[in-house]
């Protein structure tokens, strides 16, 4: 039987975007997932709808489809000339030693760039099998760290429960060498499972992505005056100069001082944020000194 063309399957014309073709394919996975369309030739459809998906969603093998059709010079993503799909085997994993795990599994499976539809059927029906099949998912697991060891990388000894061939659970002791630069959410891949990261926050330090953000507070005749100040840095303590004129809620920057930018080299920034304190109860002293000011101030206004 003659394979229907993708654009044809997704029912969508050929200069769909990119947005358009994930759109249709949501729509019609939702529709003709066997736990959903009860027709005898559900799961061929979606079969069918997937792998449209697979190769329309991929700019490439979209580009060599358009130029060849079905019978281009290479498979499309593993499907064979035939448009057949390899069989997995399904292993559900038990155990969160991380508290709050995302377990399930996770097709192996490559996309692109683009969204797991697998990743989809679990948000629409909580997991389960597509094609009347199973599948073998990488396990998932959450690991708490602290924003000092996100920064700098630490080195985690864990155990992980999991079940074997014969469905017995077993526990596994391994090291995970954390990168310096993961951040909150951040998901890699250590061996046969995948872990998210939970950064905790820092009680001085705002992050956002390889930069940090912290504050200092000065008086007035230090913004006045200038004056250099020590503050903490994710490696530690630096002086900092508040040039003289200084305006409260300026932001002073420390290159270089923030965090390793993951998957590539260099460092982050430090922005230190100045701020303004005013006395509320100044001594007679300061009282008189600052009215000395005020009117010196008052003075200089007038000449203009």
């Amino acid at each position: 039987m003659a394979k229907r063309d993708y654009y044809e399957v997704l029912g969508i014309g050929k200069s769909a975007s990119d947005s358009e073709i994930k759109s249709a394919y949501r729509r019609l996975a939702r529709k003709h997932h066997p736990d959903v369309d009860k027709t005898a030739d559900a799961s061929e459809k979606f079969k069918e709808i997937s792998e449209a998906y697979q190769v329309l969603s991929d700019a490439q093998k979209r580009k060599s489809y358009d130029q060849f059709g079905h019978a281009g010079p290479t498979p499309f993503g593993g499907f064979g000339n035939q448009g057949g799909f390899s069989t997995y085997s399904w292993s559900n994993t038990g155990g969160n030693p991380f508290g709050s795990a995302q377990g399930g599994p996770n097709v192996q499976f490559d996309f692109g760039g683009f969204e797991d539809p697998f990743d989809l059927f679990e948000q629409i029906f909580g997991g389960g099998s597509p094609f009347g099949q199973t599948f073998r998912r990488r396990p998932t697991y959450q690991l708490n760290i602290t924003f000092n060891e996100a920064a700098n990388g630490v080195t985690k000894e864990i155990e992980i429960e999991e079940r074997n061939q014969q469905g017995r659970l077993t526990r596994q002791r391994m090291k995970i060498k954390v990168p310096a630069g993961v951040d909150n959410g951040t998901k890699m891949r250590f061996g046969d499972l995948d872990i998210i990261f939970q950064v905790s926050r820092h009680p001085q330090f705002l992050r956002e992505g390889a930069d940090v953000f912290s504050e200092i507070t000065v008086n007035i005749p230090q913004l006045v005056l200038g004056d250099v100040f020590e503050v903490e840095t994710v490696s530690g303590k630096v002086k900092v100069k508040v040039p003289p004129g200084t305006q409260p809620g300026s932001l002073v920057k420390l290159k270089g001082k923030g965090i390793a930018r993951l998957g590539s080299s260099g460092q982050g920034d430090h922005y230190v944020r100045v701020n303004l304190q005013i006395p509320k109860n100044p001594s007679k002293q300061e009282k008189q000194l600052y009215e000395e000011l005020y009117n010196l101030s008052s003075k200089k206004k007038s000449w203009f």
